[in-house]
């Protein structure tokens, strides 16, 4: 089939090169010019993992092409997806539309011939049914349908995501938009992948609740973390025996710094804005939001107590600003509203992630970069590790230790425990849920 995807952000490139490994024709759209050159020269403008090898082995099969030329793109194609942004609109809350409707604007003077028009944006419930008002008013002679097809694509593994999902959600209004979104996912039917057919509205919730209820999982056990700290249990052992009951299980149940990235955020705000739009407020995701947020503050009065109450002129180096390891995306990291904090008490910050540099150099002003975490430790008075990327999993503690002018560690990603700080040579460690040891000021 030929596709048309219609935005290179994360998700369109995921999906459009994907799709085209699954044997279809995908013309990948997007007004950037500087993306499309980076694309045009096999250059991924994004990182995700294994990406750019699945990007090239397309192209050269001819089965994926690069360009600005929307109409073009539109012309024949089966079915177009909309995968532009759909930010938090400010003052409100509430997803920002702009660009989806001006993208089913845009589809509905291209088009000529049947076509499917699918939203893969994330989108508030009853977006597809506005979207279908905006091609018909455009052009009141185009024969088309409509159709929901939210994504579930984690960021580091969206690849193992599209090609082995755990579901594929279809929202569709007639048979015929059925059999062409049936054939475009034929592959992963045939593999006994489970493909949910519904109702627009279904499939347009069905991607909202489930990123709350993921968010509310990560923001009770770290509400339980705090507590955990307060009567002496371990937050670890807690989230494995919850974890073992098949009715919660063990993913998205361990302690950090608060939720970020470009999912979880948005969709929250978003839904309780549905919520109290249609006079059903989300208490529950209103609840979530306020607690992530008190999250990160409370990390915040974590590393002063480990600074001995200020972080004035102290050096801290910190391991990790992307909001997640293996991706570059930085939207809503805990890092945004935590560094920012140390800079302005008057803390000299020295920062390194693997992937975060691009975008986090603009997003926070007045740190110093390096190139590992042992250059970061240098000097350092505390050690903070915010993200846990896998090179931050096995360092040499002692090297560490040695380095900096005071050894303290803020694990907040929990991924050493006090014994080995302490054998390591740390003198003061803290993790989250966990008993540490207290720092005896600097």
């Amino acid at each position: 089939m030929k596709i048309a995807m219609i935005g290179t952000g994360y998700v369109g490139l995921v999906s459009g090169v994907c799709f085209s490994d699954f044997g279809h024709d995908v013309v990948c759209v997007d007004k950037d010019p500087r993306k499309i050159e980076m694309l045009e020269r096999g250059e991924v403008p994004i990182y995700e993992p294994g990406l750019d090898t699945l990007m090239a082995r397309n192209v050269e099969a001819g089965r994926l092409t690069f360009t600005m030329d929307l109409a073009h793109a539109v012309d024949g194609a089966d079915a177009v997806f909309i995968a532009v942004g759909t930010p938090t609109r400010r003052g409100d809350g509430h997803a920002d539309l702009t660009y989806v409707m001006a993208a089913a604007e845009e589809i509905a003077r291209a088009a000529r011939d049947y076509v499917v028009v699918v939203t893969k944006s994330t989108v508030p419930v009853g977006t597809n049914r506005k979207v279908r008002d905006v091609i018909a008013a455009a052009n009141p002679q185009l024969d088309f349908d409509v159709a929901s097809n939210p994504e579930f694509l984690r960021e580091g593994a969206a690849i193992d995501d599209f090609m082995k999902p755990d579901r594929v959600v279809v929202g569709v209004q007639s048979d015929r938009a059925a059999a062409v979104m049936s054939e475009i996912y034929r592959p992963l039917y045939l593999r006994d992948f489970p493909i949910v057919t519904t109702d627009l509205e279904s499939a347009e919730m069905i991607k909202y609740a489930a990123n709350a209820f993921l968010a509310t999982k990560i923001t009770f056990i770290n509400e339980i973390a705090a507590l955990c700290e307060k009567v002496g249990a371990d937050v670890k052992q807690v989230s494995k025996g919850m974890g073992m009951d098949n009715r919660i299980g063990n993913k998205f149940l361990h302690a950090g710094p608060g939720y970020g990235g470009s999912c979880f955020p948005k969709d929250t705000k978003a839904l309780a804005r549905i919520g109290q739009e249609h006079a059903c407020p989300m208490q529950i995701t209103e609840a979530v939001i306020k607690v992530n947020e008190e999250v990160k503050r409370r990390m915040i009065d974590k590393l002063r107590d480990l600074c001995g109450g200020s972080f004035n002129g102290k050096r801290i180096g910190v391991l990790g600003v992307t909001f997640k390891p293996n991706t570059d995306d930085m939207r809503d990291a805990p890092s945004l509203t935590i560094v920012p904090a140390l800079v302005g008490s008057g803390a000299q910050i020295a920062v390194t992630d693997p992937q975060g540099r691009h975008e986090g150099e603009a997003l926070l002003p007045g740190v110093t970069w390096e190139h590992d975490a042992y250059a970061a430790a240098t000097g350092a008075d505390l050690l903070v590790i915010l993200t846990e990327w896998n090179e931050f999993r096995a360092l040499d503690l002692e090297r560490v230790a040695t380095a900096m002018n005071t050894p303290h560690m803020a694990d907040l990603r929990n991924i050493y425990s006090a014994e080995v700080a302490a054998a390591a040579g740390f003198v003061a460690y803290d993790s989250i849920g966990r008993q540490g040891h207290p720092v005896q000021g600097i």
